[in-house]
Formats: structure tokens, sequence, C-alpha cells
């Protein structure tokens, strides 16, 4: 059964046509890069599998199950998260507290108005051990506005880790990042279990290319390659595509 069946998968706004009969296969634990120029359709293809937008035709399935109609918070509590491109996090909030919220967005206590988020020990302790995983856990109490990019970064990937995902979704974990915290991320990635399938979305190239099984290139909403590294980097329409030849 594979993780992530994305068929004939096509999204127009208007007149403009940003995914075009798009066909993906992701295999349980496998690490898959989605790469392209700007404008390419990536965002746009990761929010239709997240179920943030409903394509105009074409199917997604999640572990074998059809999630094409089903909503974002749904595919969430099945075992799908994701990162976003820009980060949205809670700056006035700790660090603490943005996992914990996270955490209460799959609790049935989210419905309760009057929750003393505080005294949920076990939502904290969940929070601080997926800070933990992302090399955090000792600043935890530090207001979010008070750490660098990259350390928003490892706080947004803790916040989707700490759900227990079963397939995450990256959205460009490496923009913005200076050398180190590259490498930061980097190590961070690799040492999230098999377990968990990631498809990520980056144009920090050499970093993310060490990372792949498989790349799949996409080009005006369309997959145009597939393959290994070496593949991909030796298809013509590769260096078509980045460098114009």
């Amino acid at each position: 059964m594979t993780a992530l069946a994305v068929r004939n998968l096509s999204k127009s706004f208007g007149g403009l046509r940003v995914t075009t009969a798009v066909n993906l296969t992701v295999e349980p634990g496998e690490r898959r890069l989605i790469i392209g120029p700007n404008g390419a359709g990536k965002t746009t293809l990761f929010n239709l599998i997240t179920g943030e937008l409903t394509p105009d035709s074409g199917s997604v399935a999640f572990f074998g199950q059809d999630v094409t109609r089903m909503p974002s918070r749904r595919r969430t509590h099945l075992g799908m998260a994701r990162t976003y491109q820009i980060i949205t996090l809670f700056a006035h909030d700790t660090i603490e507290r943005n996992v914990t919220l996270a955490l209460l967005g799959l609790s049935p206590l989210r419905w309760n108005p009057w929750l003393a988020l505080d005294r949920q020990d076990h939502l904290t302790a969940a929070g601080r051990q997926a800070l933990k995983r992302v090399g955090l856990d000792h600043i935890a109490a530090r207001p979010l506005a008070q750490t660098s990019y990259g350390e928003r970064r490892r706080v947004e990937i803790a916040m989707a880790l700490a759900q227990n995902p079963k397939v995450l979704l990256l959205d460009e974990p490496f923009a913005g990042l200076s050398i180190d915290e590259r490498q930061d991320v980097r190590k961070l990635l690799q040492a999230i279990p098999r377990e968990v399938t990631i498809v990520m979305i980056e144009h920090d190239m050499d970093t993310a290319l060490d990372l792949a099984d498989r790349i799949t290139l996409l080009h005006f909403g369309e997959v145009i390659v597939e393959g290994t590294r070496a593949e991909v980097v030796a298809d013509p329409r590769t260096r078509e595509v980045y460098l114009g030849e």
C-alpha cells in the first residue's frame, strides 16, 4: 500500500492552470523531493494534498483511503502533517506554548472554551518531547519573538512531529537559513525515523538532494521528470528548466 497516491490532479484559478494531471506515488518511509522553478505549482500541489484547496479533477489517496473531498482537519487526524513556506507562528507566546497549541488541535479538549492549557500536563510533556527531538527543549520557555529564524523553522517542524504524522510534508524547510542553520535542520530531518514518510519542496538543491530517495520535477504545473537523483540530474529536461539549455 502506498503512503500517498495522487492521480491526474488538476487545479485552475480562473483561466490559469496551476497543476495539470499530476501523478505522484510515494511509498511508506520514502523521502521524496519535489523541485521546480518559482510558479511551477509545488505549493499548490501541497495544498491540494492536504485539503486546503479542492481539485478541479483527480484524486488523492492516503494509505489507500480516498481523501480527495475530505476536510484538511480530518486528514491531520489520519496522520498527515505539514509545514509552510512562510512561517505562521504565535510570536508573543513561548516556544512550548506554540507546540502545545498544535497538540491541542488534535485533542477533543479543543472544544472546551474554559480549558486551562497550562494545566494539561500530558500536552505539555508531549510538546517538550517534540522540542527535544529538534534540540530546542532547553529554550522551551523562551518567547518565540526572541528566537532566530532557524529556531523558528525547527519549532514549526516540532509542531508537525508532535502530531505523530505518518506523512510529513515540508514546504521549503531550508528557506532563509544560514549555512549552519541548514546543517542543523538537515541533521534533524535525517534523524526522523523511516516510519514517517517525508515529502519535501526545496530550492536549496545541494542540501536537499542528499536527503531524497526519489525526485519529482514540476514545471508549469506538470510533472516532466521523475526518478532517482542521478536520473533527474542527468535528464536534459532538468537542465533545460534550470539552465535554459
